[in-house]
């Protein structure tokens, strides 16, 4: 804490000698310059009071330095550029996410630290993540896609909070992150960041574009990422960071067209070898019970596009197709495991006087298969999962008034055995004038469910699982008020963002860590579960050199069954996010950012001599970043600058193969050994150093 406060009282003495420095006239002058575009690079993003009166722009409001915009419609979106992300750079969208307030990636292994990202509290089988619009990332890539899309392919990021069944379907009950992938047309001729740091990890993306012409562009990019080095400074014999080495490549096309009618499509092929477990591991170890790894290949390719019709009428065309194999071990313990999922989907939309309609229809397919009993019949047989789901959705977006719009929304899905499921959704915002918005929403979401690749637990071998009854798909009530608030002050304004959401489940999915220390008991909530909370996101936008972004999340989620209520794990009731930045002279540039978390309940085990809750700590990073005039840029500066990692990730690391577990005298409460405790990253303080350049 006396750090922060030495960091805080320079912020401080730095903002008072700049406002000192800057004559009145040219503060107020700066500010009415400022407007709002709809680009995300930072020397463009600007604002001003004067435009935020309603418009046909896309944004709502631009918070200056940040790279942040709010979409124009009744459904609340938060728009994030890549200039937002590098206030803090990291070499994946999983780690880059933890900087959106109320958006929670989680470790869920200690040893392997796969993750997902939780939205509202709930886990990441409830967050779709999308590409470009289609459902890329789903069930089995959750565990280990999610840090294989690298921070070089992203030109903002979308995130939609709450149910958004009515649109996407099935996975989208929590929210919705919709990554957009950089425009070939828009793109530098060539761009490079190289990031390495005082651990020895190397991040290189190069991106060329090698064809650009009046017809058509196409874009190229690698990203390569290599960790190797063994560390364990809490000294339990395991690595405290998985090694990884993994390489992603990325082309994407993008068509001129008459009309400006939309034309594109991609292609990426990600491998990874990725490795944690004990300090003497060596690949003839890997599936044998002699020395403990959790040993993963991942092969992944993926193609998706849209198209538009060339049609007096507006008809879009997205596809998508995604292939993913994974052999892994874990431990002594095999999973292997293919999907293939194809999504195809044909939208219409037309602007009817007030109304904007929006229909379509959509197809997902999926195949999976693996060797665990989530796809055996009842005889044991393999039998791999195949499950096409049709849909089709109808949206209106009424503008009633000036003041108020109106949304209406249906979805009809029907699954071969879960049969007809409908999804209706209803939202309405209100803007009596340019400084206030208000925002009410509700609607039901379905998820259909896919065992085994949601909840990595289940896939370690450190626990058996057991699957009680069939299971049923789960469904939702949920509703969500949000109000913005634009308060001007003399020759600036403040953006304040308050965000409540309530969803109740029937059927949902648990995992029961409790009953019995040595198994994972699956079942259907014979009660129901229920996430609350609010959020608050408070941003200033000024012409002085400081910029400042915090936001705070209050949450409650739980089940309640025969009376117990029983909070959910991984589930902090209070956390936040905070974002400083100062920008001196000569393009030089300072920013302090992180998280904060409050008590989150994690699955410990009867007698457990670790807590139940873990204890309050923040993840600070800070960051020095010096621009050039000739496209070179350098930057660097401290990850987890107060040291914070959990103490006993791991339950006997010294016993990962349960060979002593039986031991009375050594054992006398009959721990086994465990790895799903974790809840924050093992690394601890440590530096990074990285070069950017473009060529426009």
């Amino acid at each position: 804490m006396k750090l922060l406060y030495i960091i805080l009282s320079l912020f401080s003495v730095l903002i008072n000698a700049q406002i000192e420095s800057i004559p009145k006239d040219s503060l107020t002058s700066s500010v009415d310059t400022l407007k709002v575009t709809q680009t995300s690079r930072e020397d463009s993003l600007t604002a001003s009071v004067d435009t935020l009166k309603k418009s046909n722009d896309i944004d709502e409001v631009t918070i200056n330095q940040f790279s942040v915009k709010k979409l124009n419609s009744p459904i609340s979106t938060d728009v994030y550029s890549q200039q937002f992300f590098r206030k803090n750079p990291t070499a994946n969208m999983f780690e880059a996410i933890a900087m959106v307030n109320d958006v929670k990636p989680q470790l869920n292994c200690a040893v392997c630290n796969t993750g997902d990202i939780h939205i509202n509290g709930l886990e990441g089988a409830y967050t779709m993540i999308l590409i470009d619009g289609m459902p890329i990332v789903s069930s089995l890539s959750t565990v280990y896609g999610l840090s294989g899309i690298p921070n070089s392919l992203i030109d903002r990021i979308e995130v939609t909070k709450g149910p958004a069944s009515s649109i996407y379907g099935s996975e989208a009950m929590g929210g919705v992150i919709n990554i957009i992938t950089k425009n070939a047309l828009q793109a530098p001729d060539f761009a490079t960041d190289v990031m390495t740091g005082n651990q020895g990890e190397i991040n290189l993306d190069i991106a060329k574009k090698v064809f650009d012409n009046k017809n058509f562009s196409s874009l190229l990019s690698l990203n390569y990422f290599y960790f190797g080095n063994r560390i364990d400074q809490n000294k339990d014999n395991f690595t405290d960071t998985p090694l990884q080495n993994r390489i992603s490549v990325f082309n994407k096309w993008n068509f001129k067209r008459k009309e400006n009618r939309q034309a594109s499509f991609a292609l990426r092929y990600f491998y990874e070898d990725r490795f944690g477990g004990e300090m003497q591991w060596q690949k003839q170890n890997r599936g044998s019970d002699d020395v403990y790894g959790e040993s993963i290949y991942t092969n992944r390719f993926e193609f998706f596009g849209i198209y538009q019709l060339p049609l007096k009428e507006k008809f879009l065309l997205q596809y998508s197709y995604n292939y993913h194999h994974q052999d892994s071990f874990y431990g002594n313990t095999s999973y292997l495991a293919t999907q293939k999922v194809l999504f195809l989907q044909m939208n219409w939309e037309k602007q009817l006087g007030k109304h904007l309609l929006k229909s379509g229809t959509t197809l997902k397919s999926t195949f999976y298969d693996d060797n665990t009993p989530g796809t055996a019949n009842l005889e044991g047989e393999n039998q791999p999962m195949k499950s096409p789901i049709y849909g089709f959705y109808l949206e209106d977006e009424w503008e009633i008034n000036d003041k108020n719009t109106l949304l209406l929304g249906y979805r009809y899905d029907y699954h071969k055995i879960h049969k007809s499921v409908h999804s209706p959704r209803v939202a309405w915002k209100f803007e009596p004038n340019p400084y206030h918005t208000l925002r009410l929403s509700f609607g039901t979401g379905f998820r259909v469910v896919n065992l085994f690749t949601e909840d990595h637990s289940a896939l370690t071998g450190s626990r058996e699982v057991v699957i009680a009854d069939d299971l049923k798909p789960e469904k939702s009530l949920n509703t969500n008020l949000s109000y913005l608030m634009k308060i001007p002050i003399k020759d600036y304004f403040i953006n304040v963002d308050v965000n409540g959401f309530y969803s109740y489940f029937n059927n949902k999915i648990v995992g029961d860590f409790d009953t019995e220390p040595d198994k994972i008991i699956y079942d259907n909530l014979a009660g129901h579960a229920i996430s609350r909370g609010i959020s608050a996101d408070i941003s200033t936008n000024w012409s002085l050199p400081i910029q400042l972004m915090f936001g705070v999340t209050y949450m409650d989620v739980y089940q309640e069954n025969e009376g117990d209520k029983i909070q959910q794990l991984h589930a902090p009731k209070w956390s936040g996010t905070y974002n400083l930045s100062y920008q001196f002279a000569n393009k030089f540039s300072m920013d302090l950012t992180g998280q904060f978390y409050g008590p989150m309940r994690l699955p410990t085990v009867p007698d457990d001599f670790r807590p139940e809750y873990s204890p309050w700590f923040t993840l600070m990073n800070i960051q020095l970043t010096k621009k050039f005039d000739n496209g070179f840029e350098i930057y660097g500066g401290i990850r987890n600058l107060l040291n914070f990692t959990p103490k006993n990730p791991i339950l006997r690391p010294f016993d990962p193969f349960d060979n002593q577990v039986d031991d009375v005298a050594s054992n006398p409460y009959g721990y086994s050994f465990d790895t799903t405790y974790g809840y924050a990253p093992m690394q601890g303080i440590r530096t990074f150093l990285g070069i950017r350049y473009q060529i426009r």
